[in-house]
């Protein structure tokens, strides 16, 4: 059979925190609980601490890791780093309360204290926000490493929010959090979170969650962990560096790049329209509006709005047609 694009069951993940009702009306299923505000879309790695959770499947029930795993070639166009890699995650995340304060590790430290080449440098997409609704990245200015062990072990998270930057956001703004800035996510922010494919994070707040201590330092150890921390103030220029805007909703054709350009070594997130095209290589899709088609090769797929598909390699360039525009999300690549 000719290399297609295979839709995906859907795959909400129950979580500590509540939220989940967006996910569930642009996928158009119900939600089982009012906390399952992530979906992992075309995910092949699991929760941390859980061997299963989180992976996707297809329609028929095959789980995207195993296919992968068993054919690279087909569906990245190489090997990865583990049976099952193919180098990215997209998340769809509702949230529906504040999340803690937390952060995570770049790759040279996981590399060294967690056997893993990636870190979780990750980007935000904001797909809806509720009036006010903001989220916190970076600290505005320097902090001591040893105020920041006070606030932690006091579980002081109103200290670390005043330190951070908070910003307002709207449908259509994108951040990239790179590994070693705190950020949270704010009650009444819809995203779609791009990122390295794991998940590890350190949590600076655990006393709002129902993690504990113990089980916020990826079992390295506050002492070690913390070293992942960045300290130093994230300046207004930087933030600009880090943020972009789209009109998601404006007439558009073709391909159009969704996140800031020093997103694109850890991974690509664009906007698809009738008449674009994507190169060829493994991409996790979700349909945002309308209906219309993949076409590649000898395969037209059809799709429609709340449709989830993962796109292999093996289908070449492929193009978005009809009255429809789509969430491209691919691994990372580096510009020479």
């Amino acid at each position: 059979m000719p290399a297609a694009p295979v839709r995906l069951r859907p795959n909400l993940i129950d979580h500590f925190y509540r939220g989940g009702q967006r996910i569930a009306d642009l996928r158009g299923v119900a939600t089982t609980s009012p906390r399952q505000p992530e979906e992992w879309v075309a995910a092949t790695v699991s929760r941390d601490g859980h061997p299963t959770l989180g992976l996707s499947s297809t329609e028929d029930g095959s789980v995207l890791r195993d296919l992968v795993a068993a054919d690279p070639a087909y569906w990245t166009g190489g090997s990865g780093a583990w049976p099952g890699d193919t180098g990215m995650l997209l998340k769809l995340l509702d949230a529906g309360q504040r999340l803690p304060v937390h952060v995570h590790p770049d790759r040279a430290f996981a590399a060294t204290h967690l056997d893993c080449p990636y870190g979780k440098t990750e980007a935000w997409l904001v797909l809806d926000a509720a009036p006010g609704a903001a989220v916190h990245l970076g600290w505005r200015d320097p902090v001591d490493p040893a105020d920041v062990v006070r606030a932690r072990d006091e579980q002081d998270g109103a200290w670390m929010l005043d330190r951070m930057h908070r910003l307002p956001v709207r449908r259509g703004d994108a951040f990239l959090v790179p590994a070693g800035t705190p950020h949270a996510i704010g009650e009444g922010v819809f995203v779609a979170e791009a990122q390295e494919p794991t998940d590890f994070s350190i949590l600076l707040e655990w006393s709002v969650t129902t993690s504990t201590r113990d089980e916020s330092h990826l079992g390295l150890g506050f002492d070690l962990a913390m070293r992942a921390l960045g300290h130093d103030a994230t300046t207004p220029e930087r933030l600009a560096a880090l943020s972009t805007w789209t009109d998601l909703d404006a007439s558009a054709s073709g391909l159009t790049s969704l996140l800031p350009a020093e997103a694109d070594p850890f991974f690509r997130l664009d906007l698809a329209a009738s008449g674009a095209t994507v190169d060829a290589g493994f991409a996790a899709v979700v349909v945002l509006d309308g209906s219309g088609s993949l076409v590649g090769g000898a395969s037209s797929t059809h799709v429609r709005r709340g449709a989830v598909c993962a796109v292999p390699a093996a289908l070449g360039d492929w193009r978005v047609a009809g009255d429809v525009r789509v969430l491209v999300a691919r691994p990372g690549v580096s510009r020479g």
